[in-house]
């Protein structure tokens, strides 16, 4: 899609984009530009006098059709719609400043104004032009898998589901898919952000787009070529872009009355004085012609769509979605900010903490007994075990005679000996639960960790029961929260609540650890809902960041739903108002400040605008200005506006 072409679908901006045209931008450049020479040389020869002043007027004439050839068909366009917009408004002041001899003046009109229109479609079309350019990241053919086990060289268009691609060392992955054989380094910057590569091996997603590292790749196809997670970013993106914000439709409305009534005014000007006080009709036409060229709002209408679409380019630059302006200013707005635990401030994956030693035993006892036992159970805890014995390089022999105890543990001969892991309900069962074992377990499990107590059965020859020691096992806390939570409240965010089903000790410890301003624990999805009402009765503006499908009603409830780590996940980033493609909460606070920053130049453009436009409608109305300094009033504010605009291309990180 060309700058021109977004341009054109863009319905608040102006000028010539009223009428749709999908000129190329040789002829549109070409066209500004032989207006601007034809222009300079009739002025350079009206100076200097050196040529009869018809040949003046024919430069001035040309001017003003190549220019006009921008201008007068949208103006017509407009008319054949019965609408009065800013192309009509430039239209009626050229034509009126050609019919009371300022040549000159008319083709500056035109010019100039033209040229306003060539910045704002190039304004445009950069920002758009940064995400577009991802399209390009994905490669037009890829190395697909033959029934003899050769690869062939073929479109992605040809290349189905479950089908073998090959990726070699420094190509970019041309479809998403399941690594196959191989291992490798993978660049995953185009889709999250980040610039670290993430090491992937068999089993692993890749995504369309990613750049592979050194190793080569074998790939399962997961999607098609238009489903991939790439595409579907571009999608999101463009659709978001065509969703108007508050601040663009408030702008939009204003625009449509504020035109008419510039038209009326301006007749009024140039009928009312020459009639009732006896005024030169020269002069107050050349005011009424002046009106008409300051009021075109062409820096007003402009001034949010260029904010919108550079703040959401710059964001999905770094791995965050936006469904468009109305949610970005939402995000802009927020002050309050609701957490689940599990997968947001947590990392959603129990993992052993620590170990206990009793009875004279040893750490590596205990965990090779325990894993020993859990390595039988799919139990998140039980995994939790069985992990970090690996990630320790443990050896162990798989227990036997093994009996699962539900809701308590394990039991299983290890060793030749009958051996147990289980919780504190079962300890007791036991009777093995002695004042001092109580202590430390209150003490464990007061600071939000679950116990997995590892200990002897009785059997003949070894009387007693006894623990040999306890593994401390928690859903640990992201490696960003802390950081990230601090530059939450550095960009404005009131107040941080936790909103959780777990029990209420294990969600104030975590609460704790990282800086959450108010937990709740022991919630059911509709007591979730009921926190967030109360929030936005208090606080109005509300976000709250879920997985995009547990919390939906809570999500769908806020004014801002976020979702975490949406990457790979089609179900977060169709659901959420604003999607994470990576779980770096860090990003959610970017985001917001991104949203103010978006908000406050927002703001700034339309009053600047108005300022501007008031300032010369009073001059115009009072005959201290001209057509000139008409048109260079709205041109310069014009990119005085959409140079502010697009410093919101700067990412936050920039």
């Amino acid at each position: 899609m060309s700058a021109e072409d977004t341009h054109a679908d863009e319905s608040a901006s102006c000028g010539s984009c009223e009428h749709g045209h999908d000129d190329t931008p040789l002829p549109r450049n070409a066209l500004v530009i032989a207006s601007g020479v034809l222009l300079g040389a009739g002025l350079l020869m009206q100076w200097l006098k050196i040529s009869a002043p018809p040949v003046h007027a024919v430069c001035f004439a040309l001017s003003a059709l190549a220019g006009g050839l921008l201008v007068f068909p949208a103006a017509f366009h407009a008319l054949r719609k019965k609408r009065l917009d800013m192309n009509v408004l430039m239209t009626v002041a050229v034509i009126g400043a050609w019919l009371i001899g300022e040549h000159a003046e008319a083709a500056a009109v035109v010019f100039l104004f033209a040229f306003s229109e060539l910045l704002e479609s190039w304004s445009v079309g950069r920002a758009r032009r940064a995400v577009e350019s991802l399209l390009k990241l994905t490669p037009e053919t890829a190395h697909r898998e033959k029934p003899d086990g050769s690869f062939e060289e073929v479109p992605v268009t040809e290349i189905g589901l479950k089908e073998i691609i090959r990726v070699r060392s420094g190509e970019r992955v041309p479809l998403d898919g399941i690594i196959t054989t191989g291992s490798s380094a993978i660049n995953q910057a185009p889709i999250t952000g980040e610039s670290v590569p993430v090491e992937k091996q068999s089993g692993d997603p890749v995504f369309a787009g990613t750049i592979n590292g050194e190793g080569s790749l074998e790939v399962m196809v997961t999607k098609a070529a238009e489903d991939s997670t790439l595409a579907r970013i571009i999608r999101l993106v463009r659709e978001a872009e065509e969703q108007q914000a508050p601040t663009q439709r408030f702008v939009d409305k204003f625009a449509s009355y504020y035109t008419p009534v510039v038209f009326v005014l301006a007749l009024l000007v140039a009928v009312v004085p020459p009639l009732l006080a006896g005024g030169a009709w020269h002069e107050w036409t050349y005011r009424a012609l002046a009106l008409l060229v300051i009021a075109c709002p062409c820096a007003l209408v402009i001034a949010t769509p260029v904010s919108i679409v550079s703040g959401l380019t710059a964001l999905a630059r770094r791995g965050v979605l936006i469904k468009g302006g109305a949610h970005l200013e939402a995000v802009g707005k927020l002050r309050v900010l609701a957490v689940d635990k599990t997968g947001t401030i947590t990392s959603g994956r129990p993992q052993v903490t620590g170990t206990h030693i009793l009875s004279g035993a040893t750490e590596v006892q205990v965990l090779r007994i325990a894993t020993a036992l859990d390595t039988h159970s799919e139990h998140p805890l039980a995994r939790a075990i069985v992990e970090e014995a690996g990630r320790k390089k443990l050896t162990f022999v798989p227990a036997t005679d093994y009996r699962a105890l539900p809701g308590r543990g394990a039991q299983g001969m290890v060793d030749g000996h009958p051996h147990f892991v289980g919780n504190h309900r079962l300890a007791h069962e036991l009777g093995i639960c002695t004042p001092d074992l109580e202590l430390k377990l209150a003490a464990i499990e007061s600071g939000g960790a679950s116990v997995a107590i590892v200990g002897h059965l009785p059997h003949e020859g070894c009387a007693a029961a006894r623990v040999l020691g306890i593994i401390t096992i928690a859903d640990t806390l992201r490696p960003e929260a802390s950081r990230a939570l601090e530059m939450l409240h550095h960009a404005g965010i009131q107040k941080v609540v936790m909103l959780s089903g777990d029990n209420q000790r294990t969600v104030d410890a975590i609460a704790r650890l990282a800086g959450i301003d108010e937990a709740h624990g022991d919630l059911l999805p509709e007591q979730k809902i009921e926190h967030i009402r109360r929030l936005m009765a208090a606080y109005q503006h509300v976000g709250m960041i879920g997985d995009g499908v547990n919390d939906a009603p809570a999500l769908a409830l806020a004014s801002v739903g976020i979702a975490m780590g949406a990457i790979g996940s089609d179900t977060a980033i169709e659901t959420a108002d604003m999607a994470l493609m990576k779980d770096d909460l860090t990003r959610v606070a970017e985001a917001i400040e991104l949203g103010r920053r978006t908000l406050s130049i927002i703001e700034f453009n339309v009053a600047f605008a108005l300022v501007v436009k008031i300032l010369f409608l009073i001059l115009a109305f009072t005959g201290n200005t001209s057509l000139w300094l008409a048109i260079l009033a709205d041109t310069g504010a014009t990119l005085l506006v959409i140079l502010n605009a697009l410093r919101l291309l700067r990412s936050p990180a920039d």
